[in-house]
């Protein structure tokens, strides 16, 4: 039989010696130093791989050994004593002298770590190969469990299709297919759409289609849920404003963005050269809803107890997430290239979709950026009590408190809602949620009535005010009025 193509010949073998022992590379004499190279390969194969040589002096000196069946026969013996099994790549490399150098390399395997040899765990610190910490092997086991048999992917049995909010399905399947990321035939029935998507399993939908689209939030999902405070000062002694909510991971990222809109303010500045108002956002809106949707699809999910976070201080803003970050991310580098690696990749492949998120571990990178060319500080990013933490620093004054009056007048909030309907057509709900009243029939005469009256909003079912498909759209008469706002 020929050679492999990528057989170690002396000249290859000469190259890896020459680098020295390190976090990949061990050398020993030869093979009777067995358990210490098997121990040393156990290490490699809980970290990012690596390779024993037996027949190489600690100084790099190739020496080889002979090797016979025998020599063969006590490696496989010793690889046998791994868990789980894993497929150990053995070459050997005949020298000028006749002894052998035989390798032993040790594959990056992520998905099966923590390997044990005869029952141990092993790890590599720089070029040590010392005994796994306890803890640390229980946390890779945990990770390992995880990765297989996540909370995302298991069927929600106590739920059916009726509980899923089809309307939402659609909704989302429509901006997957404007986006060009959701393409041939889906199906009619929300089963068959939940197939399509691969979050449809024996007759039930999976926890991730629950937390995308349900609409009906049990007591054993209290994962779906939103938590927004504005904060007076820097602590959180006094709440000037606070809401908790549950329900769909797209509605929750809604409902987070427009508490943000109500909550920031607006500053801007006169440019000579336009003779106009130029309004700066607080912090980049592409950059707050980066972080939001991260924190809603890595987020632990498992931690029943947890949930997503917002919080607004006079001084600063603060993203929570349940669950530290995942493993292979640390605080550090999300501010330069890393791997993208997602906790609950089922969560995270509609967002994709959607084009709410990429694929390439890039988010991170791109707030960092945005925010530089805003002018503000990076945010800063932290692992606090068992939760990711993103924190942008900018300041925030007090939201201004603005009673309406039956004449409108563009106040912050008559803008906000002129807004919402600026570019595409709002049902009387997300207006309310626009405006944060909870009052229905408040709603309706303090706020709506008065723009609908004024001209500046308009039905989109005029002859059927009352149409539960009623929605609402700006008019040119409410186009002119926010512009002059913006100008002033």
């Amino acid at each position: 039989m020929p050679p492999s193509p990528h057989a170690l010949t002396i000249p290859k073998l000469q190259a890896v010696v020459a680098k020295g022992e390190g976090p990949t590379v061990e050398f020993k004499k030869a093979t009777g130093e067995m358990k210490e190279a098997m121990q040393s390969l156990c290490a490699f194969l809980n970290g990012q791989g690596g390779v024993v040589l037996f027949g190489v002096e600690p100084d790099g000196t190739l020496r080889g050994q002979q090797v016979s069946d025998g020599t063969l026969r006590d490696i496989a013996q010793a690889l046998d004593r791994f868990e789980p099994t894993v497929s150990i790549a053995i070459e050997r490399v005949r020298l000028a002298s006749g002894a052998e150098v035989v390798t032993l390399v040790a594959p990056a395997l992520a998905d099966s770590i923590p390997f044990t040899w005869d029952n141990r765990p092993y790890e590599r610190v720089a070029s040590t190969t010392r005994r796994m910490p306890q803890e640390a092997y229980e946390r890779l086991l945990f990770a390992r469990a995880h990765s297989r048999r996540r909370w995302e992917n298991q069927p929600a049995d106590e739920l059916t299709t009726k509980d899923i909010d089809r309307e939402e399905l659609f909704r989302i399947v429509g901006i997957a297919r404007s986006h060009g990321r959701l393409s041939g035939p889906v199906g009619r029935s929300t089963a068959e759409i939940l197939a399509r998507m691969g979050l449809y399993q024996d007759r039930h939908p999976l926890r991730a289609a629950v937390v995308l689209f349900g609409k009906k939030f049990l007591p054993e999902y209290p994962q779906c849920e939103l938590r927004m405070a504005r904060f007076r000062g820097t602590d959180k002694t006094e709440f000037l404003d606070q809401r908790q909510l549950r329900g769909p991971a797209f509605k929750l990222l809604e409902e987070a963005e427009i508490f943000c809109q109500r909550h920031f303010p607006m500053p801007a500045k006169i440019v000579p050269t336009q003779m106009r108002r130029v309004e700066k956002p607080l912090i980049p809106p592409d950059a707050m809803r980066e972080i939001l949707v991260n924190a809603l699809i890595h987020r632990d999910y498992t931690i029943a107890g947890g949930a997503v976070s917002l919080a607004i201080f006079d001084d600063r803003v603060e993203i929570w997430s349940a669950g530290e970050y995942p493993k292979g991310i640390t605080p550090e580098s999300l501010t330069r290239p890393h791997l993208s690696v997602q906790r609950n990749p089922m969560i995270a492949e509609v967002f994709h979709r959607t084009g709410l998120i990429e694929k390439w571990g890039r988010g991170t990178n791109r707030v960092v950026s945005m925010c530089r060319d805003a002018g503000i500080a990076p945010p800063k990013f932290e692992e606090i009590s068992g939760a990711a933490v993103v924190t942008f620093v900018v300041p925030v004054r007090e939201t201004v408190q603005v009673t309406p009056q039956v004449t409108p007048q563009v106040t912050p909030q008559v803008a906000a809602l002129l807004n919402a309907a600026l570019s595409v057509e709002s049902s009387r709900e997300h207006l309310q949620r626009v405006a944060a009243i909870r009052d229905r029939k408040h709603f309706r005469i303090a706020w709506l009535e008065p723009l609908l009256r004024a001209g500046w909003l308009e039905r989109t079912i005029p002859d059927k005010p009352n149409s539960r498909l009623q929605k609402y759209r700006i008019t040119s008469l409410g186009r002119a009025a926010l512009e002059d706002w913006r100008r002033r």
